[in-house]
């Protein structure tokens, strides 16, 4: 007897929105086109990638256990067994994002995620209350955002980019409208240095800027970092580093700077949170508790492997990333020449097309 067949439209809603396909997408093309250069997802190079690396990081955090007094049961543990939801690494990415961004919060304030795009999932499931609330996002934005939304069932209020980028009034006006409309503005998302797509990056004045609107309307800006420490150019402090109301929930990925295939990010969640009962404590301790109980934790071994390269620097991610900043960078100025042949003033008048510019990246509009 045949099986029974499930009916696509009797599933979550999300399963038919292309947006769900982007992702997988981008990965096929990529490994069915090695040799191709795509300009879609954010992968890394490969030819820095040493293969050998990666057990020399993992060998360098389980002597780092022993040197802090770990026996070898301990560090054996460590790498074998299911850690702590919240990370077992928290204490040397807490140093890092001190050395390298002058973000100084404690250790417990950190959620060690897998990827990035576990950490949006988990904020957004804490903040997103009911159908009242809403996420704002620039639009154009990040596809990650997007179908998270989609899949928690989550209204986005679009915050569209002027035609230089980042503007603080059209921020401002989407609050208004969405008040007008009875809806509550939770919080922003946003990737202030060379946002994915559009390739802007906030300056100092619009960071400080839009942490004072956040703290005037009482919004939590949600600020995803994925491409800042590998690229040239001197970053602007991040948004978390000018933070002093704890408005910012800082979304961190190694991804781009260590190793996408490690699978490891996180989330600085230091906003204080009240119980019914008056007992305060982390946002942070609210994510750890959606996170057990969507991947339980992060994979100890792969924790172990950032850790041994965060160490091997110094905790000093851009110098980690210097030599492919300067490989981006060049890449960058070689697209330009190109465009510049190809596309010359009087053409790009002609098409209505522009290219912007920036130490970061290269937008074509």
């Amino acid at each position: 007897m045949e099986s029974s067949a499930l009916r696509k439209s009797e599933l979550h809603p999300s399963i038919s929105d292309p947006v769900l396909d982007t992702m997988n997408f981008l990965n096929e093309v990529t490994l069915r086109y090695p040799e191709a250069i795509s300009f879609a997802p954010g992968r890394p190079y490969d030819g820095f990638f040493q293969t050998e690396e990666v057990l020399a990081h993992l060998r360098r955090f389980l002597d780092h256990l022993a040197d802090q007094g770990a026996s070898p049961a301990q560090v054996r543990t460590a790498v074998y067994q299911y850690g702590p939801t919240a990370g077992q690494i928290r204490e040397i990415i807490a140093d890092s994002l001190r050395r390298d961004e002058g973000i100084d919060v404690p250790a417990e304030s950190i959620v060690v995620t897998v990827g990035a795009q576990e950490a949006m999932m988990l904020v957004v499931r804490a903040l997103i209350r009911d159908p009242r609330d809403v996420l704002l996002v620039p639009s154009p934005c990040y596809v990650g955002i997007t179908g998270v939304a989609r899949l928690l069932d989550v209204t986005l209020g679009p915050v569209p980019e002027s035609p230089d980028g980042f503007s603080l009034e059209n921020v401002a006006a989407a609050i208004r409208a969405q008040r007008a409309a009875g809806r509550r503005p939770r919080a922003f998302y946003l990737v202030p240095d060379h946002a994915n797509p559009s390739g802007t990056t906030l300056s100092e004045s619009d960071r400080a800027g839009l942490l004072h609107l956040a703290a005037k309307e009482d919004l939590l800006i949600l600020e995803d970092t994925p491409y800042r420490l590998v690229s040239p150019g001197e970053p602007v402090r991040t948004l978390k580093a000018l933070d002093r109301r704890r408005s910012v929930v800082h979304l961190g990925s190694y991804s781009k700077t260590i190793f996408p295939g490690a699978r490891v990010g996180f989330a600085v969640a230091d906003q204080t949170v009240v119980g019914d009962d008056g007992r305060t404590g982390l946002l942070a301790d609210e994510l750890s508790k959606i996170k057990s109980m969507v991947t339980v934790n992060t994979s100890s071994l792969s924790q172990a492997v950032v850790a041994g390269a965060l160490l091997a620097a110094g905790g000093r991610v851009s110098e980690l990333n210097a030599k492919a900043a300067g490989h981006y960078g060049d890449a960058m100025r070689r697209v330009l020449d190109r465009l510049a042949d190809r596309l010359p003033a009087a053409r790009r008048a002609e098409l209505g097309a522009r290219i912007r510019t920036d130490e970061a990246g290269t937008t074509g509009a």
